[in-house]
């Protein structure tokens, strides 16, 4: 659970966690300014504390490495904020299993505005992925993404939504998604679509991306089709 200056939510939603599934929680704290480490600890999660910011996909990265050294068979991430439901991780979790996949994102079609329908519309075109949330953080990642996300490469993401399920495809790992319920964001607002500009420079750059990751993906399909 990644968390930065959260201190009004993240214990009730770490007790919620630990209510619903019985498991360790670690929450890592992204260079708070604010008691959310002290809150995540009173509450029984695990802590680590960054000594400066990383920003969501670091701090995710951070706990995504401390689970693979730890030998966790699989990772729950969900926000801090309060927007994920504990009481949905069970279903998540049947889902996830059931559906044998490398990955499974909780989704609720149900929040989507219209910008984010047309977006979503947009990038589902240019990366070939049928998601129908992409910046959903409540997802379930099984041992092989794990390892996948928590390597060098992976530090190269800048959009932890989009930049991890393309890497996450080009390992040939499967994708899934079950709906869930969420709520709307207690505190702040909403990191890519809090103005029209960071809407923009999130498209142009998450275009780059995609383009960036399909040419690289052809370039090696060209070398290996050569004769040897």
């Amino acid at each position: 659970m990644p968390a930065r200056n959260e201190q009004a939510t993240v214990g009730e939603v770490v007790r919620g966690v630990m209510t619903a599934l019985d498991c360790c929680v670690l929450v890592v704290n992204d260079a708070s300014n604010d008691e959310t480490a002290s809150a995540a600890a009173s509450a029984g999660a695990i802590v680590i504390s960054l000594p400066f910011q990383l920003g969501a996909w670091g701090a995710t990265q951070a706990g995504m490495r401390y689970a693979l050294r730890n030998q966790y068979e699989r990772v729950i991430t969900l926000d801090a904020d309060g927007q994920h439901h504990p009481d949905q991780l069970p279903r998540l979790l049947q889902a996830h299993i059931d559906s044998g996949a490398d990955v499974t994102i909780g989704t609720c079609p149900g929040r989507l505005s219209a910008a984010k329908r047309v977006a979503w519309a947009y990038f589902r075109l240019i990366t070939g992925l049928s998601v129908t949330d992409f910046t959903s953080g409540l997802r379930i990642y099984g041992r092989r993404a794990i390892r996948a996300l928590a390597s060098r490469e992976a530090s190269l993401i800048d959009y932890q939504d989009i930049g991890v399920l393309i890497l996450l495809r080009r390992k040939a790992l499967r994708i899934a998604e079950t709906p869930t319920q969420m709520s709307a964001r207690r505190n702040g607002a909403s990191r890519i679509f809090s103005s029209w500009f960071t809407v923009a420079r999130y498209m142009i750059a998450t275009t780059v991306l995609s383009i960036a990751r399909v040419g690289a993906r052809e370039r090696r399909r060209g070398l290996e089709a050569r004769p040897q």
